[in-house]
This record gives structure tokens, C-alpha cells and sequence, in this order.
């Protein structure tokens, strides 16, 4: 059964997940394993995520919605045209990830190459 949130802890979540970037895409092949292990993954890792969801017809993002959220006892906090929004609570004792380098370099202002 999927977790149900009150409207203002909904809004409080929206609000979060704003700034976000889609981390999952769902295609035309549909909900697979790898994707909902994907989706899963990504709730432990960060619990508020945001998908994107190719395929025009509403009612089918709604149902995609419902069974990503009953299948990994999440909570629907937003469907926005073709972005779904969906929250799980880290487990107990489970500590975040530690984000990963970009791999850039910092860049050194001119001012301290002339001083080297």
C-alpha cells in the first residue's frame, strides 16, 4: 500500500522538489525491473525524486504513478505534465550516499597565477 501524506507535508515536498532534476526516465518501453530498481534506488539515496515520464496520455502517467508507488511503498507528491514526483522515508539507521565528484577541476582566479 503506498504511503499518503497530508496536503501540508505535500507542499512542503513540492516545494523541495522544484529545484530537482528528473533522475529516472521512463520510455516507451515502459515501468521495467531495471527501472523500478532504478526508481528504488534513488529513494534510498535521496527519498524526494523526480521522473519523467515519455508518453502523452495522462491517465497512463497516473497509472504509471500508482504502480511506481505501490510497488516500492512510496508516496505521490506531484504529477506536473510529464513529471512525476514521488517520496519514501530513508530507512532507520540507513545513512545518505556521499555524492560523487563531477570530476572538475577547481579553477584558479588570474589574481593567483600572478602571485605564484
Amino acid at each position: 500500500m503506498p504511503l499518503q501524506l497530508d496536503s501540508a507535508a505535500r507542499r512542503v515536498l513540492r516545494a523541495k522538489a522544484h529545484a530537482l532534476n528528473p533522475v529516472v526516465a521512463i520510455a516507451k518501453q515502459g515501468l521495467s525491473v531495471s527501472v523500478l530498481k532504478e526508481i528504488d534506488h534513488s529513494l534510498v539515496a535521496h527519498e524526494l525524486v523526480k521522473i519523467s515520464v515519455f508518453n502523452d496520455n495522462r491517465a497512463e502517467r497516473e497509472g504509471l504513478l500508482a504502480e511506481i508507488c505501490e510497488k516500492l511503498e512510496a508516496a505521490p507528491v506531484q504529477h506536473i505534465g510529464k513529471r512525476l514526483v514521488i517520496w519514501r522515508p530513508r530507512p532507520e539507521g540507513e545513512a545518505a550516499e556521499k555524492p560523487v565528484a563531477s570530476g572538475k577541476t577547481e579553477r584558479r582566479s588570474k589574481r593567483s597565477y600572478q602571485n605564484a
